[in-house]
């Protein structure tokens, strides 16, 4: 087991049109610690500690095409981790040293890698998929390990297995329809509509519409499902423009989002859209199908725009970046890599605090680090036990700049509407 590095530029603008699929000072800086528990002796030797070094898991995808997404996120979590390190690591004693394995973005590979690894790690710092994350929860919960899963999705809000960030995919859909009915010229009364994917990744985009829906009393026109990497979508296209539809909400990952807004170019269907957070990669803003993206598209995701020193975090990931990384380029899966290591710091300060890496010592510590604030690259999370966890509920409206970089510009930074504060979370029932 190596530790592999991979720059953010290894990825080239020829993959867009087939990719499936978004902190300040380290040492577990900017969080709420106040949960109990006081000073320990060190902890002791145990899986994936030897005493000196804590070895984290990653599965994601770093080979074909969903590697556009994995390698950038994971990039982030390398960069968080290698800035955790130069100050001396966790507890400013205990290096971390991250351990990688390939899931292709397969449910079944990243089964396999979780299990070819589990035994040699405290805890994983990034499961990335909806789905993947599904796969290997009940053995989370039957192995008692700590994993931060690189997806939305609103179940992770109540396992106590799982380390989520950031607002939900339900959350998002949610503020897309606020800012569309109160700054986006929208009202209850336009023909609104939705395309997802057919999976639980679409279906938690619609979930936050349905609820959305209900709260401001609209009713959902039209409704297109299809299969990750469909080839033709004129029909779809075809069916939402007979819908007569003037707003589509749309729950893809980027190489299907191309082909959607190009079909929906080609067919000079203009309603206007907007993506969930994982449709849209930076490659986009340099594609032919830029131009209608200006026009005609806005996405809903985390954060802000990359260089934006408005936002405290903003800098001092730029600075880790331009000091471990000099070779990297502005990323939005980066800053979401970079925010789950601050996470996944926090739990581990608190774990030494306790003198207990184990799982269970784990455990414990996730439920005991409060609030972890992630100075405006995201929304403030509190955690502690997992039935009291409030997520953040807010979600960045932006447009698609060309000139900016990684393609996004800020419209309205961390929406925080009324009915995102109303929904309600649910543990996963597997």
């Amino acid at each position: 087991m190596t530790r592999k590095r991979f720059g953010l530029a290894t990825v080239p603008l020829s993959l867009l049109v087939s990719v499936l699929l978004a902190v300040s000072a380290c040492g577990g800086a900017g969080q709420d610690t106040s949960g109990g528990g006081g000073k320990a002796g060190a902890p002791g030797n145990t899986a994936g500690f030897d005493g000196k070094t804590i070895k984290l898991g990653i599965l994601t995808p770093l080979s074909g095409t969903v590697a556009v997404i994995g390698q950038p996120l994971t990039a982030g979590n390398e960069v968080w981790f290698d800035a955790v390190n130069a100050k001396g690591g966790i507890g400013g004693k205990y290096k971390v040293e991250l351990v990688q394995e390939d899931t292709q973005y397969k449910s079944d590979v990243a089964v396999q890698q979780y299990n070819k690894i589990k035994n040699d790690v405290v805890a994983f710092t990034q499961i990335l998929g909806t789905a993947p994350t599904l796969a290997v929860l009940p053995q989370l919960r039957t192995d008692k390990i700590l994993a931060a899963p690189a997806s939305l999705d609103a179940l992770w809000v109540r396992e106590e297995n799982l380390l989520p960030i950031g607002g939900p995919y339900q959350v998002q859909a949610i503020n897309a329809m606020d800012y569309y009915l109160t700054d986006g010229g929208g009202s209850k009364d336009s023909r609104i509509c939705t395309m997802i994917q057919d999976d639980v990744y679409g279906e938690a985009g619609q979930q936050g519409i349905d609820f959305a829906a209900e709260k401001y009393g609209f009713k959902v026109a039209n409704t297109q499902k299809f299969k990750v990497g469909t080839e033709n979508y004129a029909g779809q296209i075809g069916a939402l423009a007979g819908a007569r539809c003037e707003f589509v909400f749309l729950v893809a990952t980027p190489s299907d989002a191309a082909k959607i807004w190009g079909t929906a170019a080609q067919a000079r269907f203009a309603p206007q859209w907007i993506g969930q957070s994982p449709s849209y990669t930076g490659a986009l803003a340099q594609s032919a199908v830029a131009p209608y993206m200006q026009q005609r598209v806005l996405i809903a995701a985390e954060g802000t725009e990359w260089g934006d020193e408005s936002v405290p975090g903003m800098k001092q990931m730029v600075g880790d970046m331009a000091k471990f990384a000099p070779n990297g380029k502005p990323d939005y899966y980066f800053g979401f890599g970079y925010n789950q290591g601050r996470a996944m710091t926090a739990v581990l300060e608190k774990a030494v605090e306790l003198g207990d890496l184990s799982r269970d010592g784990i455990l414990k510590a996730s439920e005991q680090i409060g609030t972890v604030n992630f100075e405006g690259l995201s929304g403030d999370y509190k955690y502690g036990k997992a039935a009291d966890r409030n997520p953040p509920r807010a979600t960045t409206i932006f447009k698609v700049d060309p000139a900016k970089p990684f393609g996004l510009a800020k419209v309205k930074y961390l929406l925080e509407s009324d009915a995102a504060k109303q929904f309600e979370f649910k543990k996963a029932d597997l």
